[in-house]
């Protein structure tokens, strides 16, 4: 219950093998927003632990898996402690995401003010500026066959159909509802099936456009046009297409929203097979 608001917000990172100087950031910056921090840790082999011990004390908490069981356990291990310290919201952050100062609060606030509406609130997340991109990617929802691309200029709350998890805040109490994230997913496409899941049973997700915060999006992006395209390894690919085919195969998806996104996900797949090195790996 910081600065005497009566919600009781628990952060929780996921770590596997991270980079100490943007953990260490991330830890500074979101450690003062809220009231505990838990890192769990896929299996790093580094000793994760000492370097959170010699960064902040115990102001942040360290729960090991030993192994990578994937960001979705880990999330899902994070909310079963922040639930046993009587949390009321959790937020999820990736190892290299930065929040603003203010990041926090206005998450809250909107979600507070959404609720007030009568809104069935799953997620409220921040725009999260990539720098190594000329703009910051804007929130996405699918509207009959069209994507929109929403870029803030008119609205600081908008509607959307999902929201990255990094810097995403949720209420227990829409977590008791919707469910936990999708294990089996490993990593990708294990927040857009939430958000989703989520949907369908009334709730809504919200992009914060004065939310602001710094995160690497993949691996060093590609020119590709005259624009800057995120890449990801190998066997991130393989688990961005293995999840994203489950999702159109066997969920209860809208027909439009099925066909947009797998739309998208031929494009991509031609894209990462052709343009970006390993090109075989990648096929494969």
């Amino acid at each position: 219950m910081l600065n005497g608001r009566s919600e009781m917000l628990v952060a929780i990172v996921v770590t596997y093998e991270p980079e100490p100087d943007a953990l260490k950031a991330l830890l500074g910056s979101v450690i003062s927003q809220v009231d505990a921090v838990v890192v769990v840790d896929n299996g790093s082999k580094e000793d994760v632990a000492q370097w959170i011990r010699g960064w902040v004390g115990d102001a942040a908490v360290y729960l090991p898996l030993y192994r990578n069981l994937g960001i979705a356990t880990a999330q899902n291990e994070g909310i079963k402690w922040a639930k046993a310290q009587g949390a009321s919201h959790v937020l999820f952050f990736d190892q290299d995401s930065r929040p603003s100062p203010d990041m926090v609060q206005r998450l809250l606030d909107a979600s507070t003010a959404k609720a007030s509406q009568g809104c069935l609130v799953a997620a409220v997340g921040p725009r999260y500026i990539d720098g190594r991109q000329h703009n910051p990617p804007p929130f996405i929802r699918i509207c009959g066959l069209r994507l929109q691309r929403l870029d803030c200029a008119y609205e600081d709350v908008v509607a959307v159909d999902y929201l990255i998890s990094s810097g995403s805040l949720i209420s227990m109490a829409t977590l008791e509802v919707v469910g936990g994230m999708a294990g089996p997913f490993f990593i990708d496409y294990v927040d857009i099936e939430w958000g989703l899941r989520a949907g369908q049973l009334g709730f809504e997700s919200f992009g914060v456009c004065s939310a602001t915060m710094g995160h690497t999006l993949g691996e060093n992006p590609v020119l590709f046009l005259g624009r800057l395209a995120p890449v990801h390894s190998p066997v991130r690919h393989y688990y961005y297409f293995r999840n994203a085919v489950y999702m159109y195969c066997w969920m209860r998806l809208p027909r439009n929203w099925k066909i947009v996104d797998g739309y998208r996900l031929v494009l991509k797949f031609f894209f990462y097979a052709l343009i970006t090195k390993p090109r075989s790996q990648h096929l494969s």
